[in-house]
């Protein structure tokens, strides 16, 4: 296999890039679970054994690399483990890392994050030191938790990092004062937006935008971006339509299409029985007092998601819902996509809408912004800060 150079300290960070590399091939895919990729190295120089976490219920990175290094008959004592992050060290539906590590005779284990769960954080790194093995922790610490952001957050507040997403014109409108939407930007936007939804767990919109577009909200191959057919036939997307009155016809695509058993539709306290039943006939259906825009509280609504293993949650609704998930303080990042339009009118709809703040001071901030040309369309991926009074 591989030779890698040696960093200061014996530390070779070279192998934690890959670690990372290998960690993020399952993006989409090992959802409630975290991404880890994890590197054996023998000796100095010699890298014998490679794995990443692949799918929820299958083994963990550190298995699979120890597997590969014994496949290519390799020596597993003695070596060095780079993983990016802390091994487990308790059951669940796969054996504790850690016993396999000790049972193989890994001398050294280098990490770059402890586990973000607070009821396990540390918990492996100090079996493995009672036990013998060295353990070196922070390498590349910054990446690994940017990688499993998503996780990281729900692992913690048990409700999923929310991203809102938008298309838009230079001048914050997604249609024009008639309505027409299609489309406002370009083909490799388009794609660009359409593989992202395939590694969020679900998607939510609003009753108005499924009666505007009769949207399926599902992830679809596209042509001239990095989605496979495969990646989108085995995709998961939990569709959730907020509908306080339950409006939504059950003939649409998002309630009866061959994805139907991925929909939820939130309807209110006081919705109309007869559009319950004729609802829960085909989809889950959640019944969630409605707050004061009218809308199912969105706080419940994100709490109950985390409760069935939500990580990462996509917001594409109109202005109005997305700017009550900002006003509530309710979103964590933005993918912004512009194109290079200018439509005006005071009648056209605008990517966020509703009342609005009063005060610049109270105005929602975006920091570590990321901008990216998309053919003729540009990308602003940024974090969400809000204002602290």
């Amino acid at each position: 296999m591989a030779e890698v150079s040696e960093n200061a300290g014996g530390v070779k960070q070279s192998v934690m890039e890959r670690a990372l590399e290998l960690a993020a091939r399952g993006l989409g895919k090992t959802s409630p679970n975290p991404m880890v990729g994890a590197v054996l190295v023998q000796g100095e120089r010699l890298i014998i054994g490679e794995g990443w976490h692949q799918k929820a219920g299958e083994p963990h990175a550190e298995i699979l690399a120890m597997e590969d290094a014994l496949n290519g008959g390799h020596t597993l004592a003695g070596s060095t483990l780079y993983v990016t992050m802390e091994p487990c060290s308790t059951h669940g539906r796969t054996g504790p890392c850690v016993e396999a590590i000790m049972k193989a005779g890994i001398t050294r284990v280098v990490c770059a994050t402890a586990d973000p769960n607070p009821k396990h954080q540390g918990k492996g790194f100090e079996i493995l030191r009672q036990a013998g093995v060295e353990v070196v922790t922070g390498v590349l610490e910054k990446a690994s938790r940017d990688l499993n952001r998503a996780f990281n957050h729900w692992i913690v507040h048990k409700t999923p990092l929310v991203t809102l997403k938008s298309a838009m014109s230079l001048d914050g409108k997604i249609a024009t004062a008639s309505g027409e939407s299609r489309w406002i930007t370009g083909a490799e936007a388009r794609a660009h937006a359409m593989q992202f939804r395939s590694q969020v767990d679900a998607i939510l919109t609003g009753v108005n935008t499924v009666l505007a577009d009769n949207c399926s909200l599902t992830v679809r191959s596209l042509c001239g971006f990095n989605i496979t057919q495969k990646d989108a036939d085995q995709s998961r997307l939990r569709r959730i339509v907020l509908d306080t009155n339950g409006r939504t016809p059950p003939n649409f695509n998002i309630v009866s299409d061959a994805w139907k058993h991925l929909t939820t539709v939130v309807v209110g306290a006081d919705t109309p029985q007869e559009q319950v039943e004729a609802l829960s006939r085909q989809v889950q259906l959640w019944r969630i007092s409605a707050d004061e825009q009218g809308y199912p509280k969105l706080e419940e609504v994100l709490k109950r998601l985390g409760e069935e293993s939500v990580t990462h949650l996509l917001i594409e609704a109109g202005g109005t819902l997305s700017e009550s998930f900002l006003h509530q303080r309710l979103v964590h990042r933005i993918h912004f996509y512009y194109a290079p339009k200018i439509i005006g009118g005071r009648g056209a709809p605008s990517g966020i809408d509703g009342q609005g703040v009063k005060h610049l001071a109270e105005a929602v901030m975006t920091v570590r912004p990321k901008w990216q040309a998309l053919g003729d369309d540009f990308l602003l991926e940024a974090d969400i800060c809000y204002p602290s009074n």
